[in-house]
């Protein structure tokens, strides 16, 4: 019985990727059983001689592929349809569902991320700050006192806006950063994610239209495709959003709202200037747009003095201020506020109340002391010295590793080193899987994207890991990428017949 033919047509015109083509196409020849169970792949060089591709996008495929279970590798055999690669049997592999009118990144980025969870990998690709700076002694000691003094008061539902002595902490709190506020205008949310959706809810109607930076934060993104919700990108440069592309853009349309995280922006790392600041607060006004402000990295910063927050310099209620605790001391409590004025507050305060009632009431009272007993600003400053070793470490290790042509920012906070890879070698993409294979992983630039853009960044939480591990980590990338461009080129050079 004569071997099944593999058929794959190239759309070079196509935006999606050519190894998502490929494992589009393979996987549906394998699910409709036009390549059965135990049928032998040809080998990556060959296929992309065939079909007139570089070998770095079929082996890509095919390192998915067998990731997801719909193939395996024998060695010195080759390639095989796996025996148990029934669409049942393995978990899909999405092409992307995007919300309606928005070119949101291909959701397909999104499940090769999971190869990241692998053990043994060095992982830059997490946005939470490493294990081993929270204080988990002195918040066992809290959650004891809350337990001994409070009881089961505790464990009972809080009230919707929060622990009211915690409402008075983070006024106080964010008294020194400039913002004035009082009590009654901070409301205590399930960590900055569920705030940020919390004002969403509250603002904007599904089909209505936000506008943010691009690249912007992958959370806002997620947001935006969940509640089916129109996203807007607007460039941005060093400073951060372009605020003539920005009013250019108002000057148009009226979206609902404008999202920015002005401080150590994730991915890029860009800090926006006071006088930048002072003129979006005043687009903001000129065009009645509301402005959410994600200050969860504003305090990440390693030396000098920080801009103040846009809402210390809003005047007319115009921004919703977003922090939390959970950055900062520890994620898994999941204590976020956000302050607003006004009748906005009592809507959000509704969808809250609607979203799970109340927030932990036992977490709350727990942070809350560790604020009393200035926990939060002693395990700032020293996370702050820590992570600026480690910003030094990254690169060090950038310059000594990575391959020539690189750029990428050196940041005054924050958790991450935004760089771009030469565009004469792999993409990010393409890089990515033989970072995986090399013990070593990192986030896909274009995740952050709302239009495509970003195939040859990378985002490196250089945060997560010590020297040793960052110095080791961008090795083994550099390495991968040498070894990927060695194979471009051959493929560039090589006869198609």
């Amino acid at each position: 019985m004569p071997t099944p033919a593999i058929s794959i047509s190239i759309d070079r015109e196509s935006e999606e990727p050519i190894y998502r083509q490929l494992i589009r196409q393979i996987q549906m020849q394998i699910e409709s059983s036009e390549l059965p169970a135990g049928t032998r792949l040809p080998a990556s060089r060959t296929l992309a001689k065939r079909i007139d591709v570089s070998r770095i996008s079929v082996v890509n495929a095919y390192a998915e592929l067998r990731a997801e279970g719909y193939l395996s590798a024998h060695a010195g055999r080759g390639t095989f349809v796996s025996r148990d690669s029934s669409p049942a049997a393995t978990t899909p592999i999405s092409n992307g569902t995007m919300v309606e009118n928005n070119n949101l990144p291909d959701q397909s980025l999104r499940d090769l991320m999971r190869l990241a969870r692998r053990h043994g990998i060095v992982n830059f690709s997490h946005g939470s700050p490493p294990p081993e700076f929270f204080p988990v002694a002195m918040l066992r000691d809290a959650l004891n006192t809350v337990l001994e003094r409070d009881g089961a008061t505790a464990l009972t539902y809080e009230m919707a806006e929060g622990y009211p002595p915690l409402r008075a902490a983070v006024r106080d709190y964010v008294s020194a950063l400039g913002i004035r506020t009082r009590a009654d205008n901070v409301l205590i949310t399930g960590g900055t994610q569920q705030a940020l959706d919390l004002v969403i809810q509250a603002l904007v109607a599904e089909g209505e239209t936000i506008v943010t930076s691009n690249p912007t934060y992958l959370g806002m993104i997620d947001i935006a495709r969940t509640r089916r919700i129109q996203i807007h990108g607007i460039p941005t440069d060093k400073d951060g959003i372009r605020l003539d592309c920005l009013e250019h853009y108002l000057m148009e349309n009226t979206p609902r709202l404008i999202f920015v995280m002005p401080s150590f922006q994730n991915p890029t790392g860009h800090v926006m200037p006071l006088h930048r600041r002072r003129q979006l607060i005043n687009l903001a006004e000129t065009y009645n747009v509301p402005i959410v402000e994600d200050a969860i990295y504003h305090e990440f910063r390693y030396n000098g003095d920080a801009p103040p927050p846009l809402k210390a310099l809003d005047d007319n209620d115009y921004v919703f201020h977003i922090s939390g605790f959970t950055k900062m001391l520890l994620p898994g409590m999941r204590i976020g506020y956000v302050i607003a004025g006004g009748s906005q507050f009592e809507r959000l305060v509704r969808v809250k109340q609607a979203a799970d009632i109340s927030t932990s009431g036992l977490n709350q009272r727990a942070i809350h002391l560790l604020l009393q007993r200035g926990v939060l600003s002693h395990h700032l400053e020293r996370n702050n010295r820590e992570l600026r070793r480690r910003r030094d470490a990254a690169i060090a290790a950038a310059e000594e590793h990575f391959p020539p042509g690189t750029t990428w920012n050196v940041p005054e906070g924050g958790l991450y080193l935004w760089a771009k890879l030469p565009q004469t070698g792999p993409t990010a993409a393409e890089l990515f899987i033989a970072a995986i294979q090399n013990q070593v992983a990192f986030m896909i630039g274009n995740i952050f994207y709302l239009n495509g853009g970003g195939s040859y960044h990378m985002r490196l939480n250089f945060g997560l890991q010590t020297p040793e591990r960052i110095e080791a980590g961008f090795r083994r990338l550099g390495r991968a990428w040498r070894n990927l461009a060695c194979d471009y080129d051959e493929i560039e050079k090589a006869p198609l017949f």
